[in-house]
């Protein structure tokens, strides 16, 4: 049977790899999945029982999400992003995966280019070349924490650049990009007439002296910017799958074109627990917050004490940090990780996965408990003596 030549040449998820590899063990050490270990908090639970109980979730929601749902997510751009925006102007998608796939379909045509500062997450490198795009990876300085190469953006616009699509906090790196660096990238996209694709899934998961900016408050920009978030970080509802893209009305309508053969709508009865999730208390972000800098700052503590094996830059966000790996055998990082599994059943995420720039490197998710970072790196300790 033939099979589609796009599809057949992207490379198979390393991440999901570990995974699949991770179920061959026991009493694996799982610093691998950008998945919150504590549950969905109890008020977005009884939500959804209460919505199914009342016969609300068996039948479709409007293609554009509930006007509940809308109304609540305008509030909050409002209060946090600093965005002006109607319910005319958002889609509610399927987490922010399905929202971002049908923002790059609405946005490029084959050959088409789409920058992308890496490494980043793979998802927005394969969304682009199943589109018959062409990916861009511009590299991040890792010398200055990952920071934005706004000379290296510039130099790589050519007549077929359509897009620049980035997400901050960056995963995998955990950089905050400053509102600086995005006002040039902002001024970029105007001078080129390009439009600005922003992943902002761990928005509220920013440490330090460090402030989340959406560039879609910046005025002007409405034309030129497409914003995704999700639900899935704020609130562990990684199951749920539910999330949003807040763009202009014309633009919105074009992306929903893509969203509606790609999805119909969000699940309805997680869009009735993302209205519980924004209208209930937000005591629980501020908490998931607390314990991911808890959990970072014990994962640095920890790295410290394997200097001879890794080198870092501590994450300014997200509850995900990028070490580089100094031995000559890190040079290959699937097979880096695969041998930690294998030998000491520790699950990390090899750094090619995340572009190029990424070898060489591994991710390491510390929104777990703080028990199974001690627990993996008591094991790395142990056997990196």
């Amino acid at each position: 049977m033939k099979q589609s030549e796009r599809v057949t040449r992207i490379p198979k998820s390393a991440i999901h790899e570990m995974t699949r590899l991770s179920k061959r063990y026991d009493e694996v050490a799982f610093l691998s999945w950008a998945k919150p270990t504590s549950g969905t908090p109890e008020h977005i639970n009884n939500a959804a029982i209460s919505a199914i109980k009342e016969g609300l979730t068996g039948g479709y929601s409007q293609s554009d999400g509930l006007p509940v749902l809308r109304e609540e997510i305008v509030k909050k751009l409002k209060r946090d992003n600093s965005i002006d925006a109607t319910i005319n102007e958002l889609l509610v998608t399927v987490g922010a995966i399905e929202g971002l796939a049908a923002a790059v379909l609405a946005t490029i045509d084959p050959g088409d280019e789409v920058i992308l500062p890496t490494p980043t997450y793979s998802t927005h490198i394969r969304q682009v070349e199943l589109a018959s795009g062409k990916p861009v990876l511009v590299p991040l300085i890792e010398e200055e924490n990952f920071a934005l190469d706004i000379q290296a953006v510039k130099k790589s616009i050519t007549s077929k650049t359509k897009a620049i699509m980035y997400c901050s906090p960056n995963n995998p790196t955990g950089t905050v990009f400053p509102e600086e660096q995005l006002r040039q990238l902002a001024s970029i996209a105007l001078e080129h007439d390009l439009t600005i694709i922003t992943d902002e899934a761990y928005e509220y998961f920013v440490f330090d002296d460090n402030r989340h900016f959406s560039v879609a408050s910046i005025p002007g920009m409405g034309k030129h910017v497409i914003s995704t978030y999700t639900f899935t970080k704020t609130y562990a509802m990684t199951g749920w799958r539910v999330g949003y893209v807040h763009a202009d009305e014309m633009i919105i309508a074009q992306i929903k074109k893509a969203h509606i053969p790609l999805a119909i709508c969000a699940p309805v009865v997680s869009q009735y627990a993302a209205i519980a999730a924004l209208q209930g208390s937000q005591e629980c972000v501020a908490e998931f917050r607390q314990h991911y800098l808890n959990a970072r700052n014990l994962m640095c503590e920890r790295l410290d004490h394997l200097n001879h094996v890794f080198d870092y830059v501590k994450p300014s966000g997200s509850y995900l940090m990028f070490p580089k790996i100094l031995l000559d055998e890190g040079r290959d990082s699937l097979a880096f990780c695969k041998k930690l599994l294998k030998n000491i059943q520790v699950s990390t995420t090899p750094g090619i996965a995340f572009g190029p720039t990424g070898e060489r490197h591994l991710r390491l998710s510390f929104c777990v408990s703080e028990e199974m970072i001690n627990k993996a790196f008591d094991r790395m300790e142990k056997y990196f003596k």
